[in-house]
């Protein structure tokens, strides 16, 4: 590797570190203000604004849009198109939380008069704590560095680094002062793969039993093979005569079947398939199965869904049907 590669490397780490760094000694600052502000933020009788111009801007956007979705109704505003008409989106009494790493930025100072004659608690995250933003301010975050993490020390970085994980402090002590559950979570997280594993279980996207290649543990290999090209979803369930669960037989046993020289396709499936194998319940979400299959040292794709009590094969869930709806 050449030098010069090498030192981007250290150049990156630096970086990282520095902004680590940087976050730690923030968090180790919090206090008197900043249960202030999470109580400015919990008591808003509609919604909080968030507000911001430049770097500061991207950052308060992020977390408006963390506010929304944890329970905490929010909109950015930027502070050039306030002064221009946006200023129209105002309740009194709004809860407004500025950004600026000097807390002297111009578009938001002009914009101080206005939130106090809308009777509007300012909240202050701020680079500069003497700042006329902070003192303006109910409630000051304290977002100041001792340097930036770019080696030209200009770029906002650990400076933005730590506004965004002020937001993010915010929203999380938010969620717990108000008990904001998974489930609420999940209700504004309808289209994304969040509430898809929140929402739905494993019954709303399971083959149903139907569309499950089956066997007894008496029939062949071939047989089973047969069934399993039948129904292609990766693998055939083995039931016992009263429909319960004994054995599973994936598409990988089979490719690894195949590479044994003396292999009998006419012997029985029961001396190949797995005995006992996991199965899940079709009531447990798509994120609960999705953890069980894939927090192991050796990943499961496919499960079969049974009777918890019974044992009673219902159907046939895959990984993959977690991250797609099924259509079939």
């Amino acid at each position: 590797m050449s030098s010069d590669l090498l030192g981007s490397l250290e150049t990156a780490r630096a970086a990282m570190r520095a902004e680590a760094a940087a976050i730690e000694a923030s968090a180790g600052r919090l206090g008197a203000d900043f249960e202030k502000a999470v109580g400015i933020l919990q008591a808003a009788g509609s919604k909080v604004v968030v507000c911001g111009i430049g770097k500061s801007g991207h950052i308060g956007s992020k977390l408006a849009a963390t506010l929304s979705s944890s329970g905490t109704p929010a909109v950015f505003l930027h502070a050039a198109e306030a002064i221009h008409g946006d200023l129209g989106l105002y309740k009194a009494g709004d809860p407004t939380i500025l950004l600026s790493k000097s807390g002297s930025t111009e578009e938001l100072l002009r914009l101080l008069p206005f939130f106090r004659k809308q009777e509007s608690p300012i909240i202050a995250i701020v680079g500069n704590t003497e700042s006329p933003l902070a003192e303006a301010a109910d409630a000051v975050l304290d977002a100041s560095v001792e340097r930036e993490a770019d080696p030209l020390n200009l770029m906002p970085t650990s400076s933005s680094t730590v506004s965004l994980a002020l937001g993010d402090a915010l929203a999380s002590a938010l969620v717990k002062v108000r008990g904001f559950t998974a489930e609420e979570f999940a209700g504004f997280h309808p289209g994304g793969q969040l509430g898809r594993n929140l929402l739905l279980t494993v019954g709303d996207v399971m083959h149903p039993l139907e569309r499950v290649a089956r066997a007894t543990e008496s029939a062949s290999l071939r047989e089973v093979v047969i069934e399993m090209s039948r129904c292609a979803l990766g693998a055939a369930c083995m039931v016992d005569d009263k429909g319960a669960l004994v054995g599973l037989l994936t598409d990988g046993d089979v490719r690894r079947l195949l590479t044994e020289e003396d292999l009998d396709l006419s012997k029985g499936v029961g001396d190949c398939m797995t005995r006992n194998p996991i199965a899940i319940s079709k009531a447990i979400t798509l994120g609960e199965a999705v953890r069980l299959m894939e927090t192991r040292s050796s990943q499961i794709s496919v499960l079969p869904v049974t009777e918890p009590e019974t044992g009673v094969l219902l159907g046939l869930f895959r990984l993959h049907d977690a991250y797609q709806p099924n259509f079939s």
